[in-house]
């Protein structure tokens, strides 16, 4: 069975930083496309983070700039840094063989906690 399991999360104040790791039990060069979301409490699930195959990585608006996502062998990371309290959220990890598998993933993680006090 395929897997991808988050951890790193936790709780930070606003202006801190913090990793986000995904490990997966393939090698992340076997997917396409694997991306970091979030989904706040009451409110829809956004995309955070996209990283192709290549590395080449795409963000969502509310962390252009603040955000870093990379894929190692088998992680893939997401470090965000000047942490606000609207980034409080589930983040999941997702991937997929496909290179445009829009938000419809084949796999995802159980999702982590992450909280930004003010």
């Amino acid at each position: 069975e395929v897997q991808l399991v988050e951890s790193g999360g936790g709780s930070v104040q606003t202006g801190g930083s913090l990793t986000l790791s995904c490990v997966s039990s393939q090698y992340t060069g076997t997917w396409a496309r694997m991306a970091w979301f979030r989904q706040a409490a009451g409110k829809e699930r956004e995309e955070v983070a996209t990283v192709e195959r290549s590395g080449r990585a795409r963000y969502g608006d509310s962390v252009k700039g603040r955000a870093t996502a990379s894929r190692g062998t088998t992680t893939l990371y997401l470090a965000m840094r000047d942490l606000k309290p609207e980034d409080t959220g589930i983040y999941s990890c997702a991937a997929d063989l496909r290179q445009f598998p829009s938000r419809d993933y084949a796999t995802w993680g159980q999702g982590i906690q992450v909280t930004v006090s003010s």
